[in-house]
């Protein structure tokens, strides 16, 4: 399932091949797409240029749609004093674990976490984060006007211990769905800042759990890759000192490799376009030592590509990824060769495999 800017577009692996399906809600920007595993549903959510942000669920593979409940933030909620915090983009939907099928959390923008314990009936925003000191002070604006929950990661192994990736701000981890909020940057550096190191104010693009052993942690950063070892008590910066392994936006983890992981490199700030113009993937099999670059398949010079935080995905060894331009990748041998799917997209937001 693919989130483009004209709409949610599903290929389907049929007879040995990936064809095109279906665009559902043709015209309208699809921001984000999750896939449900627990009960096989499809979530999307829609940024509408007149009616704002919506949230659709699909219970039988897209013949029908359900709009659900959109979060919103309570009244009184403020931004800064005396501007109201109201709700401006849906930035990531996961669900809430196996032992709680009826949660589903969702990431906003301007850094609002909402919780629903009725699988999209309603919404609550996660007020202990907003009230979470750091934020007057911390929380900014990456590539977007204000601060972006981007990132949720639920433990498998508890339900209640959940981690958030904050673009501007950093990494939060509760134990107990929400109630307390502990910072988890220590090892992360923030370049941009006068403190390199400071508490709070840090950029993690993307961030992933490892599946079969959580506590390892990995983030493609604004300033790097860093992994954690300890369950994101610290993190170790993995990034490829003398290759193209370090800025980038997506993310991509082998749930039974821990030590596996894929990067896509983009040159840093203003530019943000492929390295050299020409796209390549990096994979490294020894948790960051190195790292190797693929290019199989993939244009070299005069691209303009970059690939957004959530337009990358894994299942086994086929690797998918969407760019800014529109173009769809598939690799089937763990990203060392790439074939092409589709030149002609809208930008890609986001993609998941169902």
């Amino acid at each position: 399932m693919i989130a483009t800017a004209k709409g949610l577009v599903v290929y389907e692996f049929h007879s040995g091949q990936w064809t095109y399906r279906k665009t559902h809600f043709l015209g309208q920007p699809a921001s984000m797409v999750f896939f449900d595993k627990r009960n096989g549903a499809w979530w999307v959510s829609l940024a509408h240029r007149h009616w704002g942000q919506k949230m659709h669920c699909s219970e039988n593979e897209g013949k029908t749609w359900i709009e659900v409940a959109t979060p919103q933030y309570p009244e009184g909620s403020e931004l800064s004093p005396g501007v109201p915090a109201t709700l401006k983009y849906i930035w990531s939907i996961t669900g809430g674990g196996m032992k709680h099928p009826e949660r589903i959390w969702v990431g906003t923008e301007p850094g609002g976490l909402f919780l629903s314990k009725d699988n999209g009936g309603s919404f609550t925003m996660i007020e202990t984060l907003w009230e979470h000191p750091t934020r007057p002070e911390f929380w900014f604006g990456g590539g977007r006007d204000n601060a972006g929950i981007h990132s949720i990661v639920v433990d498998p192994r508890d339900d209640d211990h959940v981690y958030i990736g904050v673009s501007c701000a950093g990494v939060f981890e509760t134990m107990d769905a929400g109630k307390i909020w502990e910072m988890r940057n220590d090892g992360l550096r923030a370049d941009y800042l006068p403190d390199p190191l400071s508490k709070a104010g840090h950029d993690p693009h993307a961030i992933k759990i490892c599946q079969s052993e959580p506590s390892i942690i990995w983030q493609q950063n604004h300033c790097g890759i860093f992994r954690s070892l300890d369950s994101g008590k610290t993190w170790l910066d993995v990034t490829d000192k003398n290759g193209l392994a370090k800025y980038g936006f997506a993310l991509a983890i082998d749930d039974e490799a821990p030590n596996r992981a894929w990067v896509v490199p983009a040159v840093i700030d203003q530019t943000r376009v492929a390295v050299d113009q020409s796209l390549c993937i990096c994979r490294t099999d020894d948790g960051g030592k190195t790292w190797q670059e693929y290019r199989r398949g993939l244009p070299q010079g005069n691209c303009f590509d970059i690939v957004l935080r959530h337009a990358f995905d894994k299942c086994d060894d086929t690797l998918v990824f969407g760019t800014n331009t529109g173009n769809l990748f598939i690799s089937n041998d763990a990203g060392e060769s790439w074939g092409n799917l589709n030149n002609y997209l809208p930008t890609v937001f986001a993609l998941c495999f169902a």
